[in-house]
């Protein structure tokens, strides 16, 4: 991708910080967080959605175009860049009527490529700065498409924000953080930044700090919060924001980890994992070259190639094995899942006589 080296937000120091409300309410409202928010000069640039996409209809579907009016006032009143969510291609259009600062493209709208093409094509021949949530399910190449598409309309100035994905499991956080998608899509594109959406992610405003500091240890290039003046009055969301002062608080208590990599002692370390991931890497081989011999006697024998007992037994002594040295029980099965899947792949291509 053709991406523009200069920085979304010129002079932001990191973390790069988006603040505000989830929904613009009222103007009252968005002028009284942006009020408190630019106070203390944290902030780099005002959030606030005035098209909500909404699961259910019934729910506050935002303000819709009059709220643009109400970030127009807040980027003169306290000359902060604003941003909101576009869906649409006529929502871009009055953004962009509006001057708009930022646009982002939300977790839903991301999941589907035509309204991601629609909205590309709104803005070809612009240089809006656009940020890219995450699609709702854990899909990297559809989040890469998605750059790629605003990326061929001639948008060059694109960065990405990380809400975490669903799940139908009953878990901790709204939205499961599964970091090695962003990281991997870092890995990448590492010219492209990344914000962290902790409220998204974690739907519970007290979790905020943690995911918030989880992040910059992972070297995210910022966060985009959500704050509301009265949070338990907000019309969406209402779990995950929190007050002005208590994101100050937050971004006061973070600790900002180096990027410097030269350290002899690290340096060091990572010679024994590079020679461990080579042993790994021999016992995983010898490993499938088993299975296909375990291939060859099923196709033999005319027995099924999987066999649940046997899988079953196996995950067990992982689990017993991740319990024993204290490592993850679900990090275990997921690296023996991947493994098993592997060694079944290979025993069919045996037994179909490798069609």
């Amino acid at each position: 991708m053709n991406i523009n080296t200069i920085q979304l937000f010129e002079n932001a120091k990191r973390p790069i910080v988006g603040a505000g409300p989830c929904s613009a309410e009222s103007e009252e409202q968005v002028v009284a967080v942006a009020r408190a928010l630019s106070s203390a000069g944290h902030v780099d640039f005002f959030r606030a959605g005035i098209w909500k996409p909404r699961t259910k209809p019934g729910c506050f579907e935002g303000v819709g175009s009059i709220g643009l009016e109400w970030l127009k006032r807040v980027r003169g009143e306290f000359a902060l860049p604003v941003a909101t969510e576009v869906a649409t291609p006529q929502h871009v259009e009055q953004c962009l009527k509006a001057g708009i600062d930022i646009l982002w493209v939300g977790a839903r709208t991301t999941a589907n490529p035509f309204a991601v093409q629609d909205i590309a094509d709104a803005l070809r021949g612009t240089d809006t700065p656009v940020l890219v949530k995450n699609p709702i399910n854990p899909d990297l190449e559809l989040w890469i498409g998605a750059l790629e598409r605003l990326n061929n309309a001639g948008i060059t100035r694109l960065g990405c924000i990380h809400r975490g994905f669903s799940s139908y499991a009953e878990r901790i956080f709204r939205n499961a953080p599964q970091w090695q998608l962003p990281l991997e899509l870092k890995r990448r594109f590492p010219e492209i930044p990344i914000l962290c959406d902790p409220s998204h992610i974690t739907g519970k405003r007290e979790l905020l700090s943690g995911i918030s500091q989880e992040a910059m240890d992972l070297n995210f290039d910022g966060l985009m919060v959500e704050v509301h003046c009265q949070p338990e009055c907000a019309l969406s969301d209402s779990r995950q924001q929190v007050v002005p002062q208590e994101l100050f608080m937050i971004l006061d208590r973070l600790v900002h980890r180096s990027t410097k990599n030269e350290n002899r002692e690290i340096a060091r370390y990572r010679k024994l994992l590079d020679e461990i991931d080579g042993d790994i890497m021999n016992l995983i081989l010898k490993r499938m070259q088993i299975s296909r011999e375990i291939g060859a006697v099923k196709k033999e024998n005319n027995i099924a190639v999987f066999q649940p007992f046997r899988y079953n037994e196996t995950l067990q002594r992982f689990a017993e094995k991740g319990i024993t040295d204290s490592m993850d029980v679900d990090a275990m099965k997921d690296i023996f899942e991947t493994i098993h899947a592997e060694s079944i792949r290979l025993q069919l291509r045996i037994v179909n006589d490798d069609k």
